[in-house]
């Protein structure tokens, strides 16, 4: 008896269906995941940042304004990395660090982090939380609509 080999149309058919709506699910998700793995990531670098600027208050009584526009010829501006990840170009978020609003370095620092910049990917967004910002009083804010940014 000749039996057919291989896939019928409707088998296909059904097979390809399965794995659009497996698609359609998975990546929402997964975005999502990236988003909140870089946002993480920049709350890390953040964190990082803050301990280094306190080191520096420490030494110099003052503390430092860094970031990509800063004097990158000054050794300790240098030192501040200004980018969230293991390079700039991969990196979700840009940081800089300046004197808090209605402060000077001498008594308040705040640590900005604004998503895709020029500087860093360009495409990455974050829409929940928008730009994070860390002050050395310890006020840790976002400007997106979402609340449980920083946990």
């Amino acid at each position: 008896m000749n039996t057919p080999r291989g896939f019928s149309l409707i088998e296909l058919l059904v097979v390809s269906i399965i794995a659009m709506v497996l698609a359609a699910v998975a990546a929402p998700l997964w975005t999502e995941h990236v988003v909140r793995t870089r946002r993480y990531e920049a709350q890390a670098t953040m964190q990082r940042l803050m301990l280094q600027q306190e080191r520096y208050f420490t030494q110099h009584g003052s503390y430092l304004a860094f970031g990509a526009d800063v004097d990158a010829d000054d050794p300790d501006v240098r030192s501040f990395q200004w980018w969230s990840g293991a390079t700039a170009p991969a990196s979700g978020y840009e940081i800089a660090g300046k004197a808090c609003d209605g402060h000077t370095l001498d008594s308040c620092v705040q640590l900005l982090a604004t998503p895709g910049t020029q500087r860093v990917d360009a495409r990455f967004r974050d829409t929940d939380c928008g730009q994070l910002r860390w002050t050395s009083s310890g006020l840790r804010q976002a400007d997106g609509p979402q609340t449980t940014c920083w946990r």
